[in-house]
């Protein structure tokens, strides 16, 4: 066989191989960090406003740039507010045979003045874009960045929860529900006193590996449970049958088990932390790993 010939079965050989699952210690939480201060940057970002469209193109920009095809689901619907154009940011890598699973965040923020909510909308965006870069070699991975999670005016059935709603309905739509293996929600994860409270709504299964994915990086003092459930991005997916988990810091506040910062303009940039972006980020890459040995 000539040698050119060998070469070439050798390279496309290498091709074909599996690219390996991303270290733990990949994930940067100063990267993540600096997504989160650009988001604050451009302002209170309520949905339908031109700071929410910044953010949706700043989000897109940093997907194509990690070589990841990035779709914008545009919908307009009615609100108590009136009629609001929303923007879901999705991207997808390859495709392979197999389950899926979603990775998700919400970047809008809710109609208060002042609020930039650098913790809750920001800092989940920042992780979920690191996340992105580190795992965007692995096949069967969807990121959305959902638009219109905070209610215009009460959380209700008719309002909030706009952009998970939406694309779980497309989900069913096209018959891509069964395909779903999970989704993993995260939300307020930069505060740098860090308190994960996994409330109890998310799916039994998925809760013991995200505790165990903790246990095994040394990160488990971090992470608690929230007796009580949460209404969040995931609920949509839950009530689809798809296992989901909500990895969100509903302790954010001025002292241990306050949330006084939540909804307030005291969610600032000077109350997060690389570092918990860092613990959270590396967890839910050891949860992802834990999920594909299954």
């Amino acid at each position: 066989m000539a040698k050119s010939l060998i070469i070439a079965l050798l390279l496309l050989a290498g091709c074909a191989r599996p690219v390996p699952f991303p270290a733990t210690e990949s994930f940067s939480g100063t990267n993540a960090f600096q997504h989160v201060t650009k988001l604050v940057a451009f302002g209170p970002r309520p949905s339908g406003s031109d700071a929410a469209r910044q953010s949706a193109d700043y989000i897109a920009s940093q997907l194509k740039a990690v070589g990841l095809e990035v779709e914008v689901q545009e919908f307009r619907a009615g609100t108590p507010r009136g009629p609001v154009l929303f923007r879901n940011v999705v991207c997808r890598t390859k495709s392979a045979a197999g389950q899926v699973i979603i990775l998700g965040s919400h970047y809008d923020t809710k109609i208060l003045p002042g609020f930039v909510g650098a913790n809750d909308g920001g800092s989940s965006s920042g992780a979920l874009l690191e996340l992105a870069r580190v795992l965007a070699g692995q096949p069967n991975l969807w990121f959305v960045f959902f638009d219109g999670e905070e209610a215009m005016e009460d959380y209700r059935a008719d309002d909030g929860l706009w952009g998970s709603r939406y694309f779980v309905e497309s989900l069913k739509a096209a018959g891509q529900v069964n395909r779903v293996q999970a989704m993993i929600l995260l939300d307020m994860v930069g505060d740098a006193n860090l308190t994960v409270t996994l409330p109890s709504s998310g799916s039994g299964d998925l809760l013991g590996e995200v505790f165990r994915a903790a246990e095994t990086l040394g990160y488990r003092q971090y992470f608690s449970y929230f007796y009580g459930e949460i209404l969040d991005d995931h609920v949509p997916f839950l009530q689809a049958g798809i296992p989901a988990v909500d990895l969100i810091d509903f302790e954010y506040g001025s002292a241990p088990g306050r949330n006084d910062y939540w909804h307030t303009d005291q969610d600032t940039l000077d109350k997060l932390s690389p570092r918990s972006l860092e613990i959270v980020g590396r967890t839910t890459l050891q949860l992802l790993r834990q999920l594909r040995a299954h």
